[in-house]
């Protein structure tokens, strides 16, 4: 006996904020994300608030690992 199921989209994308899916590419950012990102490499965002919105978009930190050529978290 086997058990088929498929994951809906807005499964998947709990799976994937919840870091537990194991992408190796980070997904792509919104334009307004890759401002932000742009913004923090080029020193503009200090470290507290940096936190802050890796707090609330946790791919931000992924995609500022990846380009700093780190292993992305």
């Amino acid at each position: 006996m086997s058990v088929h199921f498929t994951v809906s989209g807005l499964t998947r994308n709990l799976i994937h904020s919840l870091g537990l899916d194991h992408e190796r590419a980070p997904r792509r950012l919104t334009p307004e994300q890759n401002l932000l990102l742009e913004c923090y490499l080029a020193g503009q965002i200090p470290e507290s608030a940096w936190s802050d919105y890796i707090f609330e978009m946790p791919q931000l930190e992924k995609h500022a690992n990846a380009r700093r050529g780190r292993n992305p978290a």
